[in-house]
């Protein structure tokens, strides 16, 4: 049996946490208000696609492609993207909300988190490269042998790095949040 495509299609509104979903392959689709929580999307693949007002939160995303991907306006908690088909990995995030999520050891460059809650997430051993995290709030977010260099932390609040346990280089940052580097060590800042 052949495996589905499904291209240029608009969904809205649709409850995929109770009605079967159809799998294949997503190409050029856009998503607007539908609910994924608990959902399973395993195996299926993500092209070219915009998520505005969705919820995915905790979705089944094992083994899902999301490449040149979008995500709007929508709520994705406790999503684990380390068990997601990184061939072609490829997201942006815009005002969402991740708290919980885990991007452990994967290849995040480039990769833009605007306005985002990134409460708790895990991006230890991830390749952030270049990321930019513009008016997010990482708030117990891990970072642990993480690629950071030429990361941009300059509006981004709440964040606690370690600049021992991670690769740093180039990184942007401003003040007070640079405090965020400092606070893992015994020293008083007045």
């Amino acid at each position: 049996m052949g495996r589905n495509f499904i291209a240029d299609r608009q969904f809205k509104g649709v409850n995929w946490s109770l009605e079967p979903f159809e799998h294949g392959d997503y190409e050029n689709c856009h998503f607007s208000g539908c609910n994924f929580s608990n959902a399973n999307l395993s195996g299926l693949v993500f092209a070219d696609c915009i998520f505005e007002n969705c919820d995915f939160s905790m979705a089944i995303i094992s083994d899902t492609a999301f490449r040149s991907v979008q995500f709007r306006r929508c709520k994705l908690l406790g999503l684990r993207f380390d068990q997601c088909n990184t061939f072609g990995l490829a997201m942006s995030f815009d005002d969402s909300m991740l708290n919980l999520s885990s991007f452990f050891k994967l290849s995040l460059r480039k990769t833009r988190f605007y306005a985002c809650l990134l409460c708790e997430v895990d991006f230890i051993h991830s390749n952030l490269g270049g990321a930019s995290f513009d008016r997010s709030d990482l708030s117990g977010a891990l970072f642990e042998q993480t690629n950071l260099e030429h990361a941009d932390f300059r509006y981004a609040i709440h964040y606690s790095i370690d600049p021992n346990k991670n690769k740093l280089s180039k990184a942007k940052f401003t003040m007070p949040g640079v405090l965020g580097l400092l606070d893992r060590f015994p020293i008083v800042i007045e």
